[in-house]
């Protein structure tokens, strides 16, 4: 097994361990505090616990619709989206924290069976991340893996430091 196969499978755990981590860290915390307590770092309207699941929930979608775009198509360009302006069109702090989260879970498990599923040649492919330039697959595996720790630190943080 090459050095990247054990990369791209590391990180593909992480997403089960990231997910299952947050569903441990979020199992006594009730709709109110995830809908007030909020990111101090990011000052008074820093985003709430809900609305940072809610961003999670969207982005693991978002993380796998580009994979798959690179899998049908050569080299695309993969689309930006507006986390900011989702988050409002959403209405991400009125949504139900126990179905965010079991929306998540039932969306990383598509995430995990997608990356999973891959093929040596399908680990090949490419796009063009609207930020990041060049992507790889294996680049897209490895940003699932960074964005949950990120969002999950940030949690952690609003729970327990707010």
């Amino acid at each position: 097994m090459t050095d990247l196969t054990k990369i791209r499978r590391r990180h593909i755990v992480l997403m089960e361990q990231t997910c299952a981590t947050l569903g441990h860290v979020l199992a006594r915390v009730d709709q109110a505090t995830a809908t007030t307590l909020r990111d101090r770092k990011d000052g008074p309207k820093g985003w709430t616990t809900l609305e940072v699941l809610c961003h999670l929930r969207d982005f693991d979608g978002i993380f796998r619709r580009r994979a798959q775009l690179m899998l049908a198509e050569a080299h695309p360009d993969l689309p930006a989206y507006d986390h900011e302006q989702m988050a409002i069109e959403q209405a991400y702090n009125r949504q139900d924290l126990r179905q965010v989260y079991a929306d998540f879970a039932r969306s990383r498990a598509e995430t995990i069976a997608f990356f999973r599923g891959l093929d040596a040649d399908q680990w090949e492919r490419t796009g063009e991340h609207p930020e990041r330039g060049f992507f790889t697959m294996t680049d897209a595996v490895i940003q699932v893996g960074a964005h949950d720790v990120t969002h999950l630190e940030q949690i952690t943080r609003i729970l327990f430091t707010g």
